[in-house]
């Protein structure tokens, strides 16, 4: 006599069926890309150091220096960029006498400041005023990009383009051709322009001359590897 099979029974097959389908085969590059900019920016640190016998001198006599060294960087710098407070310390200082019982012997008081100029050229002339003005140091010159996302996108381009190129390059290799793109990962680094002084001349404004910005992408890609 014929037996039917309950529909029950059949349903689990057909399911694996589909779930033992395989993915196609894949292949992964990289391309790394840098595309070089002028800077529209610079930017340095300046730092007041004032030190007193209480905590409150130190600091009381920091802020009337830097509100001063200020007043005469806003005064160069015009409205052509900006100042900001980036960094504030008051600590006090310990004797370092041998052989006796470390004590307080005074404060100390830092105020930085970070301007950035829109104008290159009054670079070197920020540096004397700052100086002029009493500031303790002088640093993080660096010259860099306002906006550096439409170089950014040109560097991720080209980056992507090298990428399609080699793997396009792997898969030749392997006797096979890529298909479709099946993800891509981005990433990208910009470093500061390096920068040059040099001293003396006839000018009374330090000498500053800027390099480029320079902005590196990487995208990794993963292609269908058709055989």
């Amino acid at each position: 006599m014929l037996r039917i099979l309950p529909l029950l029974l059949l349903l689990p097959l057909a399911g694996t069926a589909v779930a033992q389908t395989v993915s196609p085969s894949s292949i992964q590059a990289t391309g790394t890309a840098t595309v070089n900019a002028k800077p529209d920016q610079v930017q340095l640190d300046v730092t007041v150091v004032t030190q007193a016998g209480t905590a409150a001198a130190a600091g009381q006599q920091n802020g009337t220096q830097t509100n001063a060294m200020i007043a005469a960087l806003q005064q160069a710098l015009g409205k052509s960029g900006t100042i900001e407070t980036v960094g504030y310390w008051l600590y006090p200082r310990y004797s370092t006498a041998a052989n006796q019982t470390s004590v307080i012997v005074g404060y100390t008081a830092q105020n930085t400041v970070r301007v950035t100029s829109y104008d290159l050229s009054l670079a070197g002339a920020l540096i004397d005023v700052a100086n002029q003005a009493g500031a303790g140091s002088v640093g993080g010159l660096t010259f860099g990009l306002q906006d550096s996302e439409p170089t950014r996108l040109q560097a991720l381009t080209l980056a992507a383009k090298q990428a399609q190129a080699h793997a396009a390059a792997i898969a030749a290799g392997t006797g096979g051709k890529t298909g479709a793109v099946l993800s891509a990962v981005e990433g990208t680094y910009t470093s500061p322009s390096p920068i040059y002084t040099a001293a003396g001349g006839a000018s009374s404004s330090t000498p500053v001359v800027s390099g480029t910005v320079s902005v590196t992408a990487t995208v990794t890609i993963t292609m269908q590897l058709l055989q």
